[in-house]
């Protein structure tokens, strides 16, 4: 049983739970302040400014993906690209190439569109206001959220999966976090918990913000989190009920759907075949290897789709790659052509013939990458 709470106050009794809110807030917040400032994250990358552009691009690579990976994309990314505009001006093909290997593809192109839009509706200054900045593409309310904070102490609220994690286990709320239910609550008590209504000098927004950030990725872990080192363990329902492995409450098990294709490896002359993908479905915009369907005689395909004489090259064993949505089962298809009328042309637009080491400077989806790596040496 939890301890029970202690309000030591001469109050009317009509306020008594307007106050018992407001000590839970200022306790709850000031813990988590006090303990980013001395235990916390101080030295990443992307700390230490006000940069509005710094910012967005650290949210937007954050999303999904733990901070030890973004790191080297979010330095090379900025090399490449140090400002907006800079951004803005680039073809999408150079921007995913930059991205290429970081995975989930659309954030980098929503990414592109909204420089764009920055510099044609802002004039190159990243919006200032959350509402604006939520309407930007790809940022939502928590992304809107934490770039308002960080970049110009604004007093808003976050709700990523480290801090739904943390309100779960801390007020013992059950229910799935994706739930439109339980997500209300979940937000309801993200905007309850910020500290003072100042400005980030004096309510100390930026660190509690940050500190949610960081007790969600180093104690309050998926799993074998720390209590034994949480500022909010005393609180904590999940610790004293022996929730702590239960909540959050995981996503209703489904299985994945399973799909299957053929990859074809063309290779001519020490390149391969590269084709662009459409805008829509699967790696959107990236360049891949031709596919084809399971179970088609690879010889008579290339003839009839290409105008392509081949030959067979040695079997690569299929493995499986794993989406959000479902499973895909890649079979490796290697061919050597022998004729062709357009090996030794220079192709343009949706087709393009790149040694291995080339192809891997390119945008592609991490199976294809994983494929020319292999192919990469012997070449």
């Amino acid at each position: 049983m939890l301890p029970p709470a202690r309000l030591i106050l001469n109050i009317r009794p009509e306020k008594k739970a307007q106050v018992k809110i407001s000590s839970q807030v200022s306790s709850f917040s000031s813990k988590l302040i006090h303990w980013q400032r001395s235990n916390g994250r101080h030295h990443l990358p992307w700390q230490n400014t006000r940069d509005p552009y710094a910012i967005w691009l650290s949210e937007i690579m954050l999303q999904q993906t733990q901070v030890a990976t973004v790191i080297p994309y979010y330095l090379r990314f900025l090399r490449h690209f140090p400002n907006i505009g800079r951004l803005a001006s680039a073809s999408l093909d150079d921007v995913l190439a930059q991205w290429s290997g970081l995975g989930y593809y659309s954030r980098a192109q929503n990414l592109h569109q909204a420089a764009k839009r920055v510099v044609s509706h802002y004039d190159g200054a990243f919006p200032a206001e959350y509402q604006a900045i939520l309407r930007l593409p790809g940022i939502g309310r928590s992304t809107a959220g934490a770039i308002a904070v960080f970049a110009y102490g604004a007093r808003c609220a976050i709700l990523d999966g480290n801090v739904k994690r943390i309100f779960a286990r801390y007020f013992g709320i059950e229910g799935y976090p994706g739930e439109r239910k339980t997500e209300i609550l979940l937000w309801q008590k993200a905007e309850e918990l910020l500290p003072g209504e100042a400005k980030a000098s004096n309510s100390g927004i930026e660190a509690y913000t940050q500190a949610l950030m960081d007790l969600g990725a180093t104690v309050c872990t998926r799993v074998k989190p720390k209590c034994a080192v949480c500022p909010l363990s005393f609180h904590c329902i999940a610790l004293h009920n022996n929730g702590i492995g239960r909540l959050p409450v995981p996503r209703p098990r489904k299985p994945l759907p399973e799909r299957e294709t053929a990859l074809l490896i063309l290779m001519a002359h020490g390149r391969l075949l590269l084709e662009k993908r459409a805008a829509k479905g699967v790696w959107p915009n990236l360049w891949c290897l031709p596919e084809m369907p399971v179970g088609e005689d690879s010889i008579e395909y290339c003839a009839r789709q290409f105008g392509m004489g081949t030959r067979p090259l040695p079997d690569i064993p299929p493995f499986t790659h794993t989406f959000t949505h479902f499973k895909l089962r890649i079979h490796p298809t290697p061919v050597q052509v022998i004729s062709s009328p357009s090996v030794n042309e220079d192709l343009t637009g949706e087709r393009m013939w790149m040694t291995p080491g080339e192809a891997l400077k390119a945008a592609i989806p991490a199976p294809v990458g994983r494929l020319l790596r292999a192919l990469a040496p012997s070449q």
